[in-house]
């Protein structure tokens, strides 16, 4: 069996079997997707993380199915009902699903109503009129009366001799595959608001009288309807089709099928209206309602696929943001009535002065503040200011902009940063241990600052979930979505390489081959003993065995150490290559690290031997050439505009520079100063059709927008990437909403900064974009999630 779950992987991925294999035992073995993926390209043909992620989460599905297969197989086989065609059948069964379909009749179950009319003796009478039809189905009836089974008259008989059919009906696998799918591809989604719940279920305003079909539901629109449906707003049916129109009394398409697989057809003779009462029944009492919770079942899942890809696409954009690198930075964590609490940290991260400041409302010590500022910055060597872009951002920035203004000597540099999830990290036990002298309102600042140096590693001590990127995150099946992220995580961390001597524990707990547990052990050893020197003085760490040597050695980095290939992500296993590569070039190791001419000079086929391969040497020489080279972009700031600093100031035509802060199905959300991001919807990104917005924009990138339209009331901003765009005309016609049209308005087009965003809003009210949102169906309901960031200081 492991051999064709092996080819199936194969041909879903479109490479061969053997590469399958090959990571499958690696898998299994316990290396890391990381670690193949880097070390191991000769055993697997080069796959890449991606696919490996891809191999992972579908060798864990068909396992899965496999041992149910065997389970369905067991429990027929005990019943005594298990032939050879039955098994062949369940063999070949390819999804979940089409097992359950298959398993259904034989699946033990409560005592049900065909069960005891066959124990009644009722199951002939059932075959008999399904048989020969022309039998008149009382007078058949008739034999089959005896009140001591519980038949007491002919129609108790009927009765029972229907249910036996209209179990047959519903589990008869290949028919039930069948009309599942023809209800998926047909099928539509209908909603209505529950009555007296208008101004509570607000927020699904576009959702009230709505319909759509299941295949064009997007994933962010599905779980916004799931929501309304759970808070008791909304009420969802699940329809099979569009009404047909077909006579009074006439068998449905769905009906229709059933009686053709069955032989039931409607010729004038005895038992026919009966049979169709037979189909009718089944289909509306038994299959449709199983076909309803397997479509509804099938909706959840592709949504929640989706929402999980978007959430793990913006965090890995997040979590590979350009670092600043280490330079003395400053963090100011804004507010109002609880002041700005500031906190200075070195090169390295390490915390070296705190303040709390109160230049904004109540207490306006505008001047105070700003000395306050300058004297940190000075007595620091401060270079970067960074401000979280919460609650007084603007404000705050308008702060270090006069600083800088006043004090042009310090040569600073001011940049917003998204605190998403500041607050979680300093209410955590880790940042208890890690700043136990530090008041909880000032680790936030701590955070800010750090997460300017390096984003990826302070964000790694926060729940991915709470850094709050996603779509509908709190909708989405904890499991499916932490496993996800994790993945990601570990992904980014390997992708860049941790410096051993530096890191955090938490950062090191997401190195390959490495437990939180274990990454404590190595801090533990660092503190102790002083700086690793080697790679190999690693092992000298309690409990770090050979087999998590080998998956980690390769991602640490040990800079100014013994072994200078220790600095670069060469594994040691591959150090005896680079050195032989190097003595052929006639230079030594570190002689050869940078010199770009003669490594290029290498023949790499000259190395080849049993053990190492083309990629492997390939991979040795790029990295010789750019040793610990990061593949995060370069470090770049966005400017906001002077004078717009909340969404009174925006008007229609100004062309901003701001950062992107999330991506989703529908479009960018993109940070320009005013504490609501602003929307550049799908249709807005390109000239050219863009499928996925991920492939014009990502979260962190710095872009220019010109805005479109303002709707203050609503704190709604539309903006566009295209800055030749005219502005859409006000007022414009709205499209007509009669007959069975859809009411969608489209959904919050903008979350207010410090609010995960529940439900679905409205589009900028008039105008022809407003239209075309409308239209287009946008309801983002987005949950920015801000992962418990501080509200109204």
């Amino acid at each position: 069996m492991t051999t064709a779950i092996n080819g199936r992987i194969a041909a879903e991925l479109g490479v061969a079997p053997r590469q399958v294999a090959a990571a499958v035992d690696l898998l299994d073995g316990g290396a890391t997707v990381p670690f193949i993926a880097r070390y191991r390209k000769e055993a697997t043909g080069t796959l890449d993380d991606a696919q490996l992620r891809t191999l992972e989460e579908r060798l864990r599905y068909l396992r899965e199915m496999e041992e149910r297969r065997g389970a369905i197989l067991e429990s027929i086989r005990e019943q005594g009902k298990l032939d050879d065609a039955l098994e062949a059948r369940i063999m070949a069964a390819d999804t979940k699903a089409r097992l359950e379909d298959i398993y259904l009749p034989f699946k033990p179950k409560r005592r049900t109503k065909a069960q005891v009319a066959r124990e009644a003796g009722l199951e002939p009478l059932a075959d008999g009129l399904l048989g020969d039809p022309t039998r008149d189905p009382k007078e058949a009836a008739a034999g089959y009366v005896d009140p001591e089974k519980g038949v007491a008259d002919a129609a108790a008989a009927l009765e029972g001799a229907r249910a036996i059919l209209v179990e047959r009906f519903a589990e008869d696998a290949d028919l039930i595959g069948e009309l599942r799918e023809r209800m998926w591809t047909r099928g539509r989604i209908v909603s209505r608001v529950n009555e007296g719940k208008e101004e509570a279920g607000a927020k699904f305003a576009d959702y009230f009288a709505f319909e759509e079909p299941f295949t064009k539901l997007p994933s962010h629109r599905v779980l916004a309807l799931f929501r309304g449906e759970k808070e008791e707003a909304l009420s969802l049916s699940l329809e099979p089709e569009e009404a047909d129109d077909a006579s009074p009394g006439a068998l449905n398409g769905y009906e229709v099928r059933i009686a053709r697989r069955f032989g039931i057809a409607d010729q004038g003779r005895a038992a026919d209206r009966w049979l169709n009462d037979a189909v009718r029944w089944a289909w509306r009492t038994r299959i449709l309602v199983h076909l309803g919770i397997d479509v509804r079942m099938r909706l959840r899942q592709e949504a929640e696929d989706e929402a999980v890809r978007v959430f793990a696409t913006n965090l890995r954009d997040l979590l590979l943001a350009a670092p600043a690198g280490s330079r003395p930075t400053m963090g100011l964590d804004p507010g109002f009535r609880t002041g700005v609490k500031v906190a200075v940290v070195d090169a390295t991260g390490k915390v070296v002065d705190t303040a709390t400041i109160y230049p904004h409302e109540p207490q306006r010590r505008w001047d105070e503040s700003v000395a306050e500022l300058a004297r940190l910055a000075r007595a620091h060597r401060v270079e970067l200011v960074a401000i979280g872009n919460g609650t007084a951002s603007r404000e705050t920035d308008r702060l270090a902009a006069e600083l800088m203004k006043l004090h042009p000597e310090l040569k600073l540099t001011r940049i917003s940063v998204s605190e998403a999830g500041a607050s979680v990290y300093s209410a955590s036990a880790y940042a208890s241990q890690e700043l136990p002298g530090l008041d909880v309102s000032l680790r936030g600042a701590v955070s800010i600052a750090r997460r300017l140096q390096d984003p990826l590693a302070e964000l790694v001590k926060i729940d991915p979930k709470s850094i709050g990127v996603g779509q509908y995150q709190h909708d989405v099946a904890e499991t499916k979505l932490s496993r996800s992220l994790n993945a990601v995580v570990e992904d980014c961390v390997n992708a860049v390489g941790v410096d051993v001597n530096t890191a955090s524990a938490p950062l090191l707990g997401r190195v390959s081959g490495i437990s939180q547990t274990l990454a404590e052990s190595i801090v533990r050893r660092r503190d102790e003993q002083g700086p690793f020197r080697s790679r190999t003085a690693l092992k000298e760490v309690p409990r770090l065995g050979p087999k998590a040597f080998e998956q980690c050695a390769g991602f640490l980095r040990i800079r100014g150490g013994d072994d200078p290939l220790d600095a670069s992500s060469v594994h040691p296993e591959a150090y005896p290559v680079a050195r032989r590569i190097a003595a052929a070039t006639g230079a030594g190791v570190a002689e050869l690290i940078g010199d770009s001419a003669r490594l290029r000079q290498v023949r790499l086929a000259d190395f080849v031997d049993d053990t190492v391969g083309l990629p492997t040497l390939t991979d040795i020489v790029a990295e010789l050439e750019k040793p610990g080279r990061d593949p995060r972009p370069a470090f770049t700031t966005a400017t906001f505009k002077e004078g717009v600093e909340k969404i009174g100031d925006l008007e229609p035509g100004m062309l901003l520079e701001g950062v992107v802060t999330n991506v989703a199905a529908f479009g960018a959300f993109v940070d320009v100063g005013v504490h609501q991001d602003g929307l550049v919807h799908v249709s807005a990104m390109s000239r050219n059709f863009v499928k996925d917005p991920r492939d014009v924009v990502k979260s962190g990138d710095v872009v220019r927008v010109k805005v479109l339209d303002v709707d203050i009331p609503r704190k709604r901003i539309s903006l566009t990437l295209r800055l030749d765009d005219e502005l859409p005309a006000k007022g414009g016609d709205r499209p007509a909403q009669g007959g069975g049209a859809r009411r969608e308005r489209g959904g919050g087009q903008n979350r207010q900064r410090g609010q995960g965003r529940q439900g679905g809003g409205q589009p900028p009210a008039g105008g022809a974009l407003a239209d075309a949102l409308r239209r287009a169906g946008l309801d983002k309901g987005l949950d920015q999630g801000r992962g418990g960031d501080r509200r109204g200081r």
